[in-house]
């Protein structure tokens, strides 16, 4: 399946992959996250596991376990860590510890390579074994975090061999282990992204009783606050105003984000009373479903207001559409303002730009494909593989060799 990439990236790039992949074909590699579905995380690991394996290497993943209170206190530190407040109290830090040690039969610490994907499973490292080597994975925006949960993450973070962030505003001062850059990915080859045909784009639009007539204005993303489905409301119906679209707000849940079913019964209130607003909770793996709403949406939006990277914009713009999104972590690597989409920080922000974008097709059109040419160039599947396969070589001192 690898070599289908080819036709997006080149040859001599994909034969770049296989020679660093020789490098490690030694080394056994396990990644380590929280959730087997819903969110960027699971979704990178699904594609990128089996290309790893395709190239020879010896990779497996497993999913932590934890209760309630577990997620409770998980997404506790998610929202500290990227928003800069926090309410906790000590034992929020006495259940994550407890938890690490719990998942101490549910993943084997024998790997070469261990390789763990954001605070969630973070403490394992203080099991450590013998010469394996540790790489640490944030996915979330840590430049300004509650310092007290980063106090007591960064005693575990600091005796990892290497971090991996997702923007260079992320990097941390205060931790000497080498800290590389590597922006999250899509694949242009799963059922998300892949072309479809128009029927089946129709039939979808029909199933969820969207018009096909009428503008679509979307936004795909978890019921989150950091997603700001509120804002997104709100610029709806300032636009609406002027231009007569329909809004489409769509999201799964995940076993790790026990804050989702509040968040969407404060969108479901603030929606109530316009048959143009539709929101949908789909089940994971609606990668078909998705794949057709952004297709068909006239403006894709990402309003939000805190960001690790959001896979959504990337797949949006791989499909030619002009993405409107929150000027925050991740968002502006991909929407280059003016050019490959537009940043905004208010409801007004994005109300005046989805205006702007329904009555100028010509704009759309142009800015589409400047947007689709910018993820083939930096946010494909393989340029995260290859950045990852060096990783491992960096911390496995494969380089020399």
């Amino acid at each position: 399946m690898i070599e289908k990439y080819e036709k997006f990236i080149g040859e001599h790039e994909l034969d770049a992959i296989f020679r660093i992949a020789e490098k490690i074909k030694d080394l056994s590699i396990l990644h380590v996250n929280s959730t087997k579905a819903g969110g960027g995380v699971a979704e990178i690991l699904n594609r990128m596991v089996p290309l790893m394996k395709e190239l020879g290497l010896n990779v497996d993943w497993k999913v932590i376990k934890g209760d309630s209170d577990f997620f409770n206190v998980t997404k506790s530190f998610h929202n500290a860590l990227q928003n800069g407040v926090g309410n906790i109290t000590e034992d929020y830090f006495k259940i994550y510890d407890k938890w690490q040690e719990a998942n101490l039969s549910e993943v084997p610490m024998d790997y070469d390579i261990m390789f763990i994907h954001d605070p969630q499973p973070a403490g394992l490292v203080r099991f450590k074994k013998g010469n394996s080597k540790w790489i640490w994975r944030c996915h979330i925006d840590i430049s300004n975090p509650y310092q007290p949960v980063w106090n007591f993450l960064k005693k575990y973070i600091s005796q990892y061999d290497s971090a991996i962030i997702s923007v260079p505003s992320f990097g941390r001062d205060d931790l000497e282990i080498p800290q590389f850059i590597i922006p999250p990915s899509i694949d242009p080859l799963s059922i998300k992204n892949r072309p479809i045909p128009d029927t089946t784009i129709l039939r979808i639009l029909h199933k969820f009783d969207l018009s096909e007539e009428k503008p679509l204005v979307t936004q795909v993303s978890r019921f989150d606050y950091a997603k700001d489905p509120l804002g997104v409301i709100q610029a709806y119906k300032m636009a609406k105003r002027h231009v007569d679209i329909q809004l489409l707000y769509v999201g799964s849940p995940a076993t790790d984000d026990p804050e989702g079913e509040k968040v969407y019964n404060e969108v479901v209130k603030a929606s109530q009373g316009d048959k143009d607003i539709h929101l949908l909770l789909l089940p994971p793996y609606s990668d078909l479903e998705i794949n057709a709403f952004q297709r068909a949406s006239t403006v894709v939006m990402q309003k939000s207001i805190k960001e690790g990277f959001g896979l959504t914009v990337s797949e949006a713009m791989w499909k030619k559409k002009p993405v409107i999104g929150g000027n925050t972590g991740g968002i502006p690597l991909q929407v280059i303002n003016g050019i490959t989409g537009f940043l905004v920080n208010s409801p007004q922000g994005a109300s005046h730009y989805i205006i702007y974008l329904i009555r100028n097709k010509k704009v759309r059109e142009e800015i589409g494909r400047r947007a689709k040419e910018h993820v083939r160039r930096n946010f494909l599947i393989t340029r995260e593989l290859r950045d990852y396969l060096m990783t491992i070589s960096y911390v496995a001192n494969k380089f020399s060799e």
